[in-house]
């Protein structure tokens, strides 16, 4: 056989080395996991200031005060977000002691109806409640230490975020090239085409994201309102932000105003009605208005998308989840494009 015969292996080989290829990749991107995220948050980040960045650089802005530009508005608009989120935790915890005195009388009337059906004394739920809360804190202790950690491993990553947002809207012509090079059989047209493809994709998810969340956190707060849940603003602008986790981040949402309806209104209706609220705009929502606000371009399978988003959180946590579904119409770009991977 001549070098410049082409081999062919059998379908078993080829299988074999892809899934090895693969488990290779992913443990790495699990081992570098906080790099790797990071960079793809960079790279989101990227593409969401590039409109802005270009504009200003069509307007005789150098590119290095278009970019500094970009990036402060970016964190204004984010430091405004922070100040309206705790303003409304601080509404919020107005009314802890009214939940806690709630709380307290429903936990007293569990413990008589506890006596009266099972003859359980208050005294011994008393003690099984403490036993049960000094397991929990115990295996909690680890959880606060794990997520503290995790915490200021996050606003680390933060801290430095903008400086790699910066380098790559800096130095976007020179990964243009490296593309061109490194795919050099492939004609710059082609390429061209698939990166564009890519930004339209993951450009639309963003600005379709912040839309929907204000029309969902609107409609939520309405809702709210109507049903006389206290701290209306915040619950519902808390669940319509989960929606960067696909199809369910705001049945998470759903469940802490439904506890507060639970704690501070005198009937179960109102939880069933807030319930009721967020299954309704839920199905608005992914029947009508993410469909028409980000059009055809995300159109990815829900099976694939909730499947990339337990992968996802296996993967990097709640990074990993908030970074699924970009990722996942990224990738069914890049096979739609590539023969063997249609």
């Amino acid at each position: 056989m001549t070098p410049n015969q082409e081999t062919s292996f059998p379908y078993v080989a080829r299988l074999a080395f892809g899934l090895i290829c693969i488990t290779i990749l992913v443990y790495w991107m699990y081992i570098l996991g906080s790099i790797v995220t990071l960079m793809l948050f960079s790279i989101l980040f990227s593409m969401a200031m590039y409109p802005l960045v270009t504009w200003l650089e069509r307007k005789n802005v150098g590119r290095v005060l278009s970019i500094t530009i970009g990036i402060l508005t970016f964190t204004l608009i984010g430091a405004g977000i922070v100040m309206l989120v705790c303003y409304q935790v601080a509404d919020f915890t107005k009314i802890l002691p009214q939940l806690i005195e709630k709380v307290n009388t429903s936990l007293s009337n569990v413990q008589q109806w506890a006596f009266k059906h099972f003859n359980i004394t208050p005294s011994r739920q008393l003690n099984e409640l403490q036993k049960y809360t000094q397991n929990l804190a115990d295996g909690g202790g680890a959880m606060i230490g794990t997520a503290l950690t995790t915490t200021t491993n996050m606003l680390a990553n933060l801290s430095i975020l903008p400086v790699y947002v910066f380098f790559l809207l800096y130095y976007r012509d020179l990964f243009k090239q490296f593309f061109y090079k490194v795919f050099k059989n492939i004609k710059k047209t082609k390429i061209n085409e698939v990166m564009g493809k890519i930004y339209d994709v993951v450009h639309s998810y963003l600005s379709g994201l912040f839309i929907v969340t204000l029309i969902v956190g609107t409609l939520n707060s309405i809702g709210l309102l109507a049903l006389g849940i206290p701290s209306a603003f915040f619950f519902g602008f808390l669940a319509a932000s989960l929606l960067i986790l696909p199809y369910i981040g705001i049945l998470v949402g759903s469940i802490l105003p439904i506890v507060v309806a639970l704690v501070t209104k005198d009937s179960p209706m109102y939880a069933a009605g807030v319930a009721g609220v967020f299954f309704f705009i839920q199905m608005l929502e992914g029947n009508l208005i993410t469909p028409y606000i980000v059009g055809s371009k995300i159109s990815v399978n829900p099976l694939a998308a909730i499947l990339g988003l337990f992968l996802g959180g296996t993967l990097w946590g709640i990074a990993g989840m908030a970074l699924a579904l970009p990722m996942t119409a990224t990738l069914k770009v890049i096979f739609d494009a590539v023969e063997p991977l249609k």
